[in-house]
């Protein structure tokens, strides 16, 4: 993977601008703070957030990908207030579930979310590169 960063440009916190790889693409459904079952266990925003990159990383491990492989998050948030009021701890979540942050990132806040309970939903892409590619074949 090559993250992509303008020479001119500052490098950015917690995301990157951009990445360019190879390989076979996985992608994962926008994913919410609730468990397989569909079961709401808090209403805190950065414990909905963590079950929410657990989710995505459970998917992703169906395609036989990891985290390291991820190349684009998204995540649609309902509140933009708590959303800037968690970035701490959501960062240490993010480090201890996902690793470094050489993930392209995009957050959007949202009126409203589909399940009444959510509080933020994950869209993620992953690519698996050609070399792991043949070495699962």
């Amino acid at each position: 993977m090559q993250v992509l960063l303008p020479p001119s440009w500052p490098t950015p916190r917690g995301y990157a601008n951009g990445v360019s790889v190879r390989g076979r693409q996985v992608f994962v459904a926008g994913m919410i703070g609730c468990d397989p079952q569909g079961v709401f266990h808090s209403d805190d925003f950065v414990e909905q957030a963590r079950q929410a990159l657990l989710n995505v990383l459970a998917v992703l491990r169906e395609g036989n990908a990891g985290p390291e492989h991820l190349v684009r998050l998204t995540w649609y948030v309902t509140d933009k207030g708590e959303y800037l009021a968690a970035a701490k701890q959501l960062g240490q979540v993010y480090r201890e579930l996902i690793g470094v942050y050489t993930v392209a990132m995009s957050a959007v806040v949202v009126v409203a979310l589909i399940e009444d309970r959510a509080k933020v939903e994950i869209e993620a892409t992953a690519v698996v590169p050609d070399t792991a590619i043949g070495a699962q074949a």
